[in-house]
């Protein structure tokens, strides 16, 4: 019996081993196919097949994108919006789902049903921007961060996380004296750090690839961010390569030096970048955040 045990126990370790490797590969190779595109040539992006290594390394995506004056400034102006404006949901996020995650909290339902009537309606575009035009923050970076500072969703999600937390800790504060301050701020959020980095990561990604508001409400380009510069050269490549192809009778864009599949690839790679570097060390917290925040209602 022991033996048969041991045969079925290894017969599923290598099913299941195998499996994940599969997996893997798929998850991973389009990845590394974005990758190899963006440091191909021209002739090799076009041809089709499988291309698991550029048959030479070439950076001219990369240096068509760096080559534009904005970039730079373009892409510290979003690290900067992403981080204060993570740091701005996550402080609103914990200020309203703490008291919200009080039963004994007068008028609670009330509060409830206002933050979800606001998550599921809104006055839409036009009062958006009438009301960031008499708030005078049309051209101003601020008008990128407020807007988005408070999430309904991620209110509810955090708070239902603030709401498995034992009551026993809190009681036995409050008995200490220590007031609710002092409570959230150093007993429930240093228990809360799942939740709290699951929002995190949820906002820096909003943020990183949110371009619209850019778009309506910037005008200078020293305040843009690195989605509309890379939008602009990704609309003004794809026009030249099409002009190329009517004029070379439409063998113009395969004979280029650079297609426009290749600088996609590049952005590809440029803007995902942090939010790669980033995920790994939130990943640990992301799964156990959002399965306990969005159980107990």
């Amino acid at each position: 019996m022991e033996v048969k045990t041991r045969k079925k126990i290894s017969l599923f370790n290598i099913l299941n081993i195998t499996g994940f490797i599969l997996f893997s590969i798929l998850v991973i190779y389009p990845f590394w196919q974005t990758i190899v595109l963006s440091f191909s040539d021209a002739e090799s992006a076009s041809s089709l097949g499988v291309n698991l290594w550029p048959d030479q390394w070439i950076t001219d995506a990369y240096k068509f994108m760096f080559s534009n004056d904005n970039i730079g400034v373009a892409y510290l102006n979003t690290i900067a919006r992403t981080v204060f404006g993570t740091i701005l949901i996550v402080t609103f996020t914990v200020l309203a789902a703490y008291p919200l995650s009080k039963k004994d909290l007068p008028y609670r339902n009330v509060f409830t049903i206002f933050f979800l009537i606001a998550m599921f309606f809104s006055g839409g575009m036009i009062p958006d921007y009438l009301l960031i035009k008499n708030l005078g923050l049309i051209d101003n970076s601020l008008s990128l961060i407020l807007p988005s500072a408070v999430n309904v969703f991620f209110i509810i999600i955090m708070r239902n996380y603030f709401m498995t937390i034992d009551k026993g800790l809190e009681e036995s504060a409050l008995i200490d004296g220590a007031n609710y301050f002092t409570i959230l701020t150093k007993i429930i959020i240093p228990v809360s750090k799942p939740v709290i980095a699951t929002v995190a990561l949820w906002a820096a990604v909003y943020h990183w690839n949110e371009w619209f508001h850019a778009l309506v409400y910037i005008q200078d380009d020293a305040k843009t961010v690195l989605q509309i510069v890379v939008r602009d050269m990704l609309t003004a490549m794809d026009l030249s390569n099409n002009q190329n192809a009517q004029v070379g009778g439409g063998g113009g864009m395969a004979s280029s030096e650079l297609l426009l599949s290749n600088v996609r690839a590049a952005t590809v790679m440029i803007s995902i970048g942090p939010i790669v570097l980033i995920y790994p060390f939130v990943q640990k917290y992301f799964i156990k955040g959002i399965m306990i925040g969005s159980l107990k209602g």
